[in-house]
């Protein structure tokens, strides 16, 4: 990932070079076939979002997740624009395959602005998924520890996800444990 490679910065939902500063120290997981959390294959990309992920695939990579609907690309631009302008909140990483120029993966680390623990911040990660094509490959532990990464290097005293019961096992490889005598309630008003 050279920090050239990126060109129009401006694109991007956030700065590439915070990608840049993330030490190897800050990644947990473990790696084999010469992957690392920054380099995540041979013709991958990890990056920000960027506007033209309306075009590589984005949403229907999450409709592999959960229902995405009918999203215009004038709705993606909007949206995008909306959360890019939340500076320091949205933190939408992909790989892309620059091969067929398609997002595989992604991951968002959101983080929240807090009073407690000294004015300091939260993350959460969400939406993390990696295209049924390319499961299997390391990819969703690169997504992962990365945003686990960013989330420490944007000085969050915390990072916590949600996760299914199948999934715990695989968080923990990241430092995420299951808090006794904590719940996780839900109010839904749209599927």
């Amino acid at each position: 990932m050279a920090e050239n490679g990126y060109g129009n910065t401006h694109n991007y939902i956030y700065n590439p070079a915070i990608l840049l500063r993330l030490a190897a120290s800050n990644f947990q997981a473990e790696y084999k076939n010469g992957i690392t959390p920054l380099n995540p294959g041979e013709n991958l990309n990890l990056r920000p979002l960027c506007l033209e992920d309306y075009d590589r695939g984005y949403l229907q990579l999450l409709g592999q997740l959960t229902s995405v609907g009918d999203v215009t690309r004038e709705q993606f631009e909007d949206r995008f624009n909306k959360m890019k302008a939340c500076e320091d909140t949205y933190y939408v990483t992909v790989i892309e395959d620059t091969t067929s120029n398609q997002v595989i993966g992604s991951a968002t680390l959101v983080k929240e602005q807090k009073f407690i623990h000294h004015c300091t911040a939260r993350a959460r990660v969400e939406d993390v998924i990696v295209s049924d094509q390319y499961r299997g490959k390391q990819l969703g532990k690169v997504l992962v520890d990365v945003v686990a990464a960013l989330g420490r290097e944007l000085g969050c005293y915390k990072v916590s996800l949600e996760c299914k019961d199948h999934n715990v096992k695989f968080y923990t490889i990241f430092g995420f444990e299951a808090s006794q005598d904590q719940n996780y309630m839900q109010r839904r008003f749209f599927d």
